[in-house]
């Protein structure tokens, strides 16, 4: 979707054609001009040589289940970049981000995983997309048609359905290209373009406190999730590299002052890997981390990627027992999309192959 040139070739047109464009573009979600009826058709011919809206992408189902779909976006540079769409069943109860609205009708909501990076410079050892290194960080633009083009696919299938939920989780460290992650919210946000609440998205990060810091600063509901996976700097640094700069001393400062000033509560990742953090004595750990009114615990289990393997189903059950005894909050968040490379630390596992396609 090249829209770029867009205010160029609005040049001289009424103000109000940019609101006229903004909601074929970011709330009919049209995938061609001719779309625009009400536009004049000179108008039109000159945005389709401007501003072509095909978004080039291929799509890898889910086909048992249909409830996860993995789409490699092609970007105007030859890059690609992976974004995954979730259909999960509503359950207010027991939905960790559970926010009422339209899902609530149709009993599943739609999220959207969006990348800020082509590759991931931190090096995580479980992650599938930090082994591959980083190439580069993703304009706003680039972010947002992330969302478009699964919005695009939701109305194709049926014209009442939409994007309810948007999880900064893909590729890539957002709070290392916060400029570009913060405008991309902020466009989404934008009753005049997607219109979807800030309380509607969240972001992980791998406890960058200087983007935690700034996240506090805006005037945005936007959620924070912290990427733990260990409850000790010794085994985190193991496990991420990026923990030798960001202690969690430092990181559990920083997210308490964010809730002080937010008064949001925060999340916290922990990956479930076999062997590696899953004892009880990792368990009994955890607890004095994460006895605070506004800490959220998501255990996750691992997705194998060849080098670790997940824990066990009892084992997973054992460990939130012992936290829950312990008084913390604490939920275990359903794996999706493994089969199809969608799922934590495996995007754009397969990048490889899908270039050798194109």
């Amino acid at each position: 979707m090249k829209i770029k040139n867009l205010s160029k070739v609005l040049e001289g047109q009424p103000k109000y054609r940019y609101a006229q464009i903004n909601k074929f573009l970011f709330q009919d979600y049209i995938s061609d001009w001719d779309e625009a009826s009400s536009l004049p058709k000179k108008l039109r011919e000159e945005l389709s040589a401007a501003c072509p809206l095909e978004i080039k992408a291929e799509v890898f189902a889910n086909e048992s289940r249909q409830k996860t779909q993995r789409a490699l976006v092609y970007l105007e540079d030859g890059e690609s970049v992976e974004t995954v769409l979730i259909r999960q069943k509503v359950d207010k109860n027991k939905d960790a981000d559970y926010e009422p609205g339209e899902a609530d009708k149709r009993g599943y909501r739609n999220t959207v995983c969006v990348s800020s990076q082509i590759g991931c410079p931190l090096g995580c050892t479980f992650c599938a997309t930090g082994q591959l290194g980083f190439l580069r960080n993703l304009s706003s633009a680039e972010i947002v048609e992330q969302v478009v083009f699964w919005q695009r696919l939701l109305k194709a299938e049926n014209s009442q359905e939409k994007v309810d939920n948007i999880v900064f989780m893909g590729m890539g460290e957002p709070f290392l290209n916060y400029p570009e992650f913060i405008k991309a919210v902020k466009f989404i946000n934008n009753p005049e373009t997607l219109n979807i609440g800030a309380r509607r998205m969240s972001v992980s990060t791998a406890g960058l406190t200087e983007g935690i810091k700034k996240l506090a600063g805006e005037k945005l509901q936007i959620n924070l999730a912290i990427s733990l996976h260990a409850a000790n700097d010794s085994l985190r640094q193991k496990l991420m590299p990026i923990a030798k700069k960001y202690a969690l001393a430092d990181i559990f400062k920083t997210v308490d002052d964010y809730i002080k000033k937010t008064g949001r509560r925060v999340m916290f990742e922990y990956l479930m890997i076999k062997g590696i953090n899953d004892s009880s004595q990792d368990a009994e750990n955890l607890a004095r981390l994460m006895r605070k009114p506004l800490y959220l615990l998501n255990l996750i289990p691992y997705n194998d990627t060849g080098r670790f393997q997940t824990s066990s189903r009892e084992t997973i059950n054992d460990f939130k027992n012992i936290l829950e005894k312990a008084g913390v909050s604490v939920t275990v968040r359903l794996s999706f999309g493994s089969d199809i490379a969608a799922a934590c630390g495996q995007l754009h596992k397969n990048n490889s192959a899908a270039k050798s396609r194109r």
